[in-house]
């Protein structure tokens, strides 16, 4: 029921928007922001394609299987398939 009401009163690039800012990205780490501040020292406007991508691929599990300070491999392997998917994305990948 809620999905229907969300559906139907938002837009999905504005159901994402609020997905992305409430999801957790790592311990104790909540929101886009949080998580652009926390891992990159700047702000979410600022990040580049390559460090949204790192941040992307974070999203399926942030605190133990994606946690980039126990996995950094595995999390920098799936930020570069995310970012063939992203056709503007440059080849450097910038993971700090």
């Amino acid at each position: 029921m809620l999905t229907i009401f969300l559906e139907r009163t938002l837009t999905k690039p504005r159901i994402l928007e609020i997905y992305l800012n409430i999801i957790e990205w790592g311990d104790g780490i909540y929101g886009a922001e949080a998580a652009a501040q926390h891992y990159f020292h700047k702000p979410a406007s600022a990040l580049s394609a390559s460090e949204a991508a790192y941040l992307s691929a974070m999203i399926p599990n942030p605190r133990t299987v994606f946690n980039p300070q126990v996995n950094p491999r595995r999390v920098s392997r799936r930020q570069r398939i995310i970012s063939r998917g992203m056709p503007y994305v440059t080849n450097t990948m910038n993971t700090e």
